[in-house]
C-alpha cells in the first residue's frame, strides 16, 4: 500500500505540474504560485481514500493481473480527479458551514490572504478536472462517459448539499426524520465517495455502468453508513484524531444522532433539544452531548453499525445480486476500509 500511495503521489505532482505549466503561458508567476499553494492546501493532508479506492477497485477488477505503467498513471489520474472534486466540495462546504479547521489545519478561506477568493478557487478546482480528463482520456472510447459521470455526480452532490442547507436553515426539529437524513446523505455523500471511484474503475476496465446497478445500490447503502459514522464521530471522536472540530450540533445539522434522539427522547428531553440544539454556545452543545449520553446513543450506534455491516456483507455475497467475484472483492474491500473506523 505504501508503494501504491507513493506512485499515487507521484502522479499528483505530474498533474499539478501540467496545470501550472498550462497556467504559466497565460498568467503571472504570482498566480501560478497561488494555484500551487491552493492545490497543496486543499488536496493534500487527508486520507486520500477516494482516490486510492479507484486504483484498488481497478486492480481488483483486473483479478490479479499486473497493471502496466500506463494503467497506473491513468487510474491514478482518475483517482486524483475524485480528490480534486472532493477538494472543490470541501472548500465551498467549509465556507457555507463557517468551519474553522479541516484536516488538522485552518480551512482555506480562513487564511488571512485568502478569504472570499476561496470561492473562485473552488471553481478552479472543479475546472481542473475537465483539464485532466481531456489531457489523459480524450482519445478513449469512454471519454464522454467519464465527463457525464463527473457531471452527474457533481449535480447529485450539490443537490444533497442544497437539501441539507435548506433543512438546516428552517430550524425546525419536527421536520427531521430518518428518511430526510437518508435523502441528504445519499446525494451529498454516497454517490461521490463510494460510487464514483468504482464507476471510474469500471469505465476504464471497459464495462457498461448500466450492467452494474446492483453494485451501485450496495455502494450507495455503504455511503449512507459512512455518513452515519461521520455524524457519530462529529460528536464523539477526539478532534485531534478526527482532524477537525465537530460542528453538527451548533450548526443545527440533520445528523443521524439528533434524529435518533428525537425518536428516543421523552417530553422533557425534547424540550431540552428544542432549547439547545443549533445554538453556537459551548454550554448548549455540552447539554446536547450529555443528552445523547443519557439516551445511550453510543450503544444505539454500535448496534446500528454491527447490523449494517452484516446486512452489507450478506448483500455482497447474495447470489441474487449476481455480482462477479471481482466485483464482490471490490465491495468487500470498501466495507473493510470503513468498518469500525475512528476518523
Amino acid at each position: 500500500m505504501s508503494d501504491l500511495r507513493s506512485k499515487f503521489m507521484g502522479v499528483y505532482e505530474q498533474l499539478k505540474g501540467d496545470i501550472l505549466k498550462d497556467l504559466d503561458i497565460n498568467l503571472t508567476n504570482g498566480a501560478c504560485d497561488w494555484v500551487a499553494k491552493m492545490l497543496d492546501h486543499n488536496l493534500l493532508g487527508g486520507k486520500l481514500n477516494r482516490g486510492l479506492s479507484a486504483i484498488d477497485s481497478y486492480s481488483l477488477l483486473k483479478e490479479g493481473k499486473q497493471l502496466t505503467s500506463e494503467e497506473i498513471i491513468q487510474i491514478s489520474s482518475l483517482g486524483w480527479c475524485i480528490e480534486w472534486l472532493q477538494g472543490y466540495f470541501l472548500v465551498h462546504d467549509d465556507i457555507m458551514d463557517g468551519s474553522s479547521k479541516r484536516r488538522g489545519q485552518p480551512c482555506w478561506f480562513r487564511l488571512s490572504e485568502v478569504g472570499k477568493i476561496a470561492v473562485n478557487d473552488g471553481i478552479l478546482l472543479r475546472n481542473h478536472i475537465a483539464v485532466i480528463l481531456k489531457q489523459h482520456f480524450r482519445g478513449k472510447p469512454y471519454y464522454v462517459d467519464l465527463l457525464e459521470l463527473f457531471n452527474e455526480v457533481e449535480y447529485q452532490t450539490a443537490s444533497g448539499q442544497m437539501i441539507d442547507l435548506i433543512t438546516t436553515q428552517e430550524k425546525d426539529l419536527s421536520k427531521y426524520s430518518l428518511p430526510i437524513h437518508r435523502r441528504i446523505v445519499q446525494y451529498k455523500t454516497a454517490y461521490y465517495s463510494f460510487y464514483l471511484p468504482v464507476a471510474c474503475a469500471l469505465l476504464m476496465a471497459g464495462e457498461n455502468l448500466d450492467n452494474h446497478a446492483n453494485a451501485k445500490d450496495i455502494l450507495v447503502k455503504m455511503g449512507i453508513y459512512f455518513q452515519v459514522q461521520d455524524d457519530y464521530l462529529d460528536c464523539f471522536a477526539d478532534p485531534q484524531v478526527l482532524g477537525k472540530n465537530g460542528t453538527d450540533i451548533k450548526d443545527f445539522k440533520c445528523s443521524w444522532l439528533v434524529v435518533k434522539a428525537l425518536e428516543h427522547c421523552n417530553e422533557e428531553q425534547r424540550k431540552l433539544l428544542d432549547e439547545n440544539y443549533g445554538k453556537d454556545d459551548e454550554a448548549c452543545v455540552a447539554k446536547i452531548k450529555a443528552l445523547y449520553k443519557d439516551l445511550k446513543l453510543e450503544d444505539v450506534y454500535q448496534e446500528y453499525e454491527n447490523n449494517t455491516y452484516e446486512e452489507l456483507k450478506n448483500s455482497i455475497e447474495d447470489q441474487e445480486t449476481k455480482l462477479s467475484k471481482a466485483m464482490q472483492a471490490v465491495l468487500k474491500s470498501f466495507l473493510a476500509k470503513i468498518y469500525k473506523r475512528k476518523k
